[in-house]
């Protein structure tokens, strides 16, 4: 029965992976004849402006956008794992910006971001006076101040958290009732069982999907930033490691040199997931999270 899927994971994910690692210490178009530089490619991004700039923006992306999106799809998930009128439709309005296209979420926002005639902006000048917002403050110029784009980036991603969320609220709703009618006949409050019941029970759940947010930011960020930044403002506000790889091979074919890029990726989640896993192992092991709620008064 597990045939097919190791078919599947060696044909189409272990040997194209095999094969970009190989690619990256070489110098191909894909046309000519490939000739092998050894480590020159990755010598070669330690001086390349372009990627240094892609990887603090990679951390940054990830720093900011992973843990916003799961507090958000956490939140939801409680707030709308019961049954009542319009939990339905809410939970469909959270799920919907997922089912739609990339591309055409991305154009979406390169028209709600526009910082004169956008609706974000609209929306955050009502109040205000003298092209000022409620608090005195000039809007955010969200395609050509380099941190409101940086901060614009992140801020398409926290809608896209259907998944995440169907995830939580399946977990939510399998969680023993058993657990939170002892809570109530011990009095606790609201705050307490979310403490030390809920988010205990939770909590393996969340490690995963923090896990796998993790592995999956560095390439969620590739069509937002190419449909609605371009990389930009100039010269590297918005250019991450995703969007450096595709110009790389498909706009100057250079194969070889955006393998290496794909290995410097491959490394930077390695290395982020690791130190993730290890930080849950340590709070795992003091009893910061764990699998079984504890006793409301403790």
């Amino acid at each position: 029965m597990l045939m097919p899927y190791v078919v599947g994971l060696v044909v189409l994910v272990l040997l194209p992976a095999t094969a970009t690692m190989a690619m990256a210490f070489t110098e191909t178009d894909l046309i000519a004849t490939s000739r092998f530089v050894g480590v020159a490619n990755f010598v070669e991004l330690t001086r390349d402006p372009a990627v240094r700039a892609a990887v603090g923006n990679s951390l940054s992306y990830l720093m900011f956008s992973v843990p916003l999106r799961l507090v958000i799809a956490v939140g939801l998930a409680l707030l709308l794992h019961r049954r009542a009128r319009g939990s339905g439709t809410a939970r469909a309005a959270v799920l919907l910006p997922g089912a739609v296209p990339e591309l055409a979420y991305g154009l979406m926002w390169l028209w709600l971001l526009n910082p004169i005639q956008g609706p974000v902006n609209q929306l955050l000048l009502l109040g205000g006076e003298g092209g000022r917002t409620a608090l005195g403050t000039l809007p955010p110029q969200w395609l050509t101040d380099p941190e409101d784009a940086r901060a614009g980036i992140v801020l398409m991603s926290l809608f896209t958290i259907g998944e995440t969320f169907v995830i939580v609220l399946t977990a939510r709703l399998a969680l023993p009732p058993e657990a939170y009618e002892l809570a109530e006949l011990e009095g606790a409050r609201a705050g307490q069982v979310l403490r030390r019941v809920t988010l205990p029970l939770l909590a393996p759940v969340l490690a995963v999907l923090v896990l796998r947010d993790t592995l999956m930011s560095l390439q969620a960020s590739f069509v937002p930033t190419l449909v609605v930044t371009n990389g930009g403002p100039p010269p590297y506000a918005t250019t991450y490691l995703s969007l450096v790889l595709y110009q790389d091979a498909f706009e100057y074919l250079r194969y070889g040199y955006a393998a290496a890029v794909a290995a410097l990726m491959l490394g930077l989640t390695a290395v982020a997931v690791l130190i993730q896993w290890r930080l849950l192992r340590r709070w795992a092991s003091q009893g910061i999270v764990g699998t079984e709620a504890r006793r409301p008064g403790n």
